[in-house]
C-alpha cells in the first residue's frame, strides 16, 4: 500500500499550480509517496489522479461552529486531582468556570473538560465519579458561556450522555466504551478520536513493541477509527483525528509522528494535536517543570500549524494565541484577528 504525505507550503508568494490543503492557508504542489519498507519518493501533485487528491484539498466542514480554515485553540480543562500537570487546580466548579472565562479571554475557541486522568499510569475513574466531576462545570457553563463550544473528555457513553457537550473527545478512540459514536451520532455531537494502545495504566509498557512502522499504523488505525464511528452514523464532516502525541508511544514515535503529520489530512477529517506540556517536550527541551513548557509545546504547535493542523489542544492559551497571532501576521496566512 501506497501513503500519501502532501509537503506543506507557507507564504505570501506560491509556485503556480499550488493547491489548498484542507481549505485552509497551507497549500502544497508536491507529495511524499510512501511505502512500508520503501525509501520515500517525490512527486508533483499534478500528475496525481484528482480522486486520490480529494481527501487532501477538500475543506473541512465547520465543527462545533468554529470553520477550520485557520488553527483553532482548545483549550484543557481538568476538574481533576491528578492530572500531570495541573491536577486539582480547578476541582472546585467555581474554580474551573473562572478558568474557562480567563481561557476565553485568552483567545481560545473551545474548552476541552476532563473528569478522568489519561496520563501514563493513571488509574481508571468510576464512571459515577467522572460525572459528579464534570456535570457541574458543564451545567454551569451552559447557562455562563452558551455561546462557547465545550468538549467533554471522556472514553464514557454514560458520561457523555449525562453531561451533552458540542464535542466529545474520546482519547480510546473508541476501544474504551464503542458506545460514544453512537452517544455522538444522536445528539449531534462532533466527535474527536485519538490513537492510543492498551489502557493509561499500561500504555507506555507496551509502547517498545507495539508498532511495525509507527506512522503507516497509527494511520491505519485511525482510519478504522474513523470508519467506525461513520458506521455508528457520525458523519465525516463531525469526525476530528488525533494521532495521540505520548499515548503509548515513545519519544522515537513521537517525533516520527510529528516529521511526517500531515500524511493525516489524506484521511478525509480535521486533525487536532495535543503535545502540551508533554513528557516528550520535557525531555527534548529539558524542561523538568512541566509548568515551564508552555513556550516549547508552543514551538511544536507552530510547527504542526504550518503543517495544515486545524486544532491544538493545549494548557497555555496566551503563548499560543501570541504564537499563532504572530505566524499568521509574518507568514501571508491572512488577517491577525479574529
Amino acid at each position: 500500500m501506497e501513503y500519501l504525505r502532501p509537503i506543506p507550503l507557507t507564504g505570501p508568494a506560491m509556485p503556480p499550480g499550488s493547491l489548498p490543503l484542507a481549505g485552509g492557508p497551507v497549500r502544497f504542489t508536491h507529495v511524499e509517496v510512501l511505502s512500508r519498507g520503501k525509501a520515500p519518493v517525490l512527486r508533483a501533485a499534478a500528475d496525481l489522479p484528482l480522486a486520490a487528491l480529494d481527501p487532501f484539498t477538500a475543506p473541512r466542514a465547520p465543527l462545533a461552529g468554529l470553520t477550520l480554515d485557520r488553527p483553532r485553540l482548545m483549550g484543557i480543562l481538568n476538574v481533576t486531582p491528578d492530572s500531570f500537570s495541573d491536577g486539582g487546580a480547578a476541582a472546585d466548579p467555581g474554580t474551573a468556570i473562572a478558568r474557562v472565562h480567563a481561557m476565553r479571554k485568552a483567545g481560545a475557541d473551545l474548552i476541552d473538560i476532563g473528569g478522568e486522568s489519561t496520563r501514563p499510569g493513571a488509574n481508571q475513574v468510576p464512571v459515577t465519579e467522572e460525572i459528579a466531576r464534570v456535570l457541574p462545570v458543564v451545567g454551569a457553563l451552559a447557562t455562563d458561556a452558551s455561546d462557547l463550544p465545550i468538549s467533554l473528555d471522556t472514553r464514557n457513553a454514560a458520561t457523555a450522555r449525562a453531561a451533552p457537550t458540542a464535542v466529545i473527545n474520546d482519547v480510546s478512540g473508541l476501544r474504551h466504551d464503542p458506545g460514544i459514536a453512537t452517544v455522538a451520532a444522536e445528539t449531534g455531537a462532533a466527535l474527536v478520536l485519538m490513537h492510543s494502545i492498551g489502557t493509561p495504566e499500561t500504555m507506555q509498557t507496551l509502547a517498545d513493541d507495539a508498532y511495525d512502522e509507527v506512522l503507516f499504523d497509527v494511520f491505519d488505525a485511525l482510519g478504522q477509527m474513523r470508519d467506525r464511528a461513520e458506521a455508528a452514523g457520525v458523519p465525516r464532516a463531525r469526525i476530528l483525528l488525533d494521532p495521540g502525541i505520548g499515548f503509548g508511544k515513545t519519544d522515537a514515535h513521537n517525533r516520527a509522528l510529528l516529521e511526517r503529520i500531515s500524511l493525516f489530512h489524506g484521511l478525509g477529517c480535521g486533525l487536532l494535536l495535543g503535545v502540551s506540556r508533554k513528557g516528550m517536550i520535557g525531555r527534548i527541551g529539558e524542561i523538568s517543570d512541566a509548568t515551564a513548557r508552555g513556550p516549547a509545546s508552543a514551538a511544536v504547535g507552530l510547527w504542526a500549524v504550518s503543517q495544515g493542523i486545524q486544532m491544538l489542544r493545549v494548557h497555555d492559551i496566551e503563548i499560543h494565541a501570541q504564537m499563532l497571532r504572530l505566524w499568521r501576521a509574518v507568514s501571508g496566512m491572512g488577517a491577525t484577528d479574529g
